[in-house]
């Protein structure tokens, strides 16, 4: 499950299938780096979301994944980095 940067904001997006394609991955990640399209503003996810869009051959989520992590605590990008590897070992 995706979690929230903020507990008041509940994720209310599903889950992407383990079929996503980078492209999906990322439009999925810049929902949740806006708090747009139904999308709880969080930057865990979306640097998650990023990071799996980049493994997926999207050289924007590279970039956005960078420029997120440097807005990001520390903590908070070891926690997207697991719910990645989390994600991975789920598809």
């Amino acid at each position: 499950m995706l979690a929230s940067v903020e507990s008041e904001a509940p994720a209310t997006m599903p889950l992407p299938g383990p079929d996503s394609s980078g492209d999906d991955l990322f439009r999925m990640g810049l929902l949740y780096s806006t708090g747009q399209g139904g999308a709880p503003l969080d930057y865990v996810s979306a640097h998650m979301l990023f990071n799996l869009a980049a493994m997926r051959g999207s050289l924007e989520a590279k970039v956005y994944r960078k420029e997120l992590s440097g807005e990001m605590d520390p903590a908070d990008v070891a926690e997207a980095q697991r719910q990645a590897r989390q994600w991975l070992a789920q598809g």
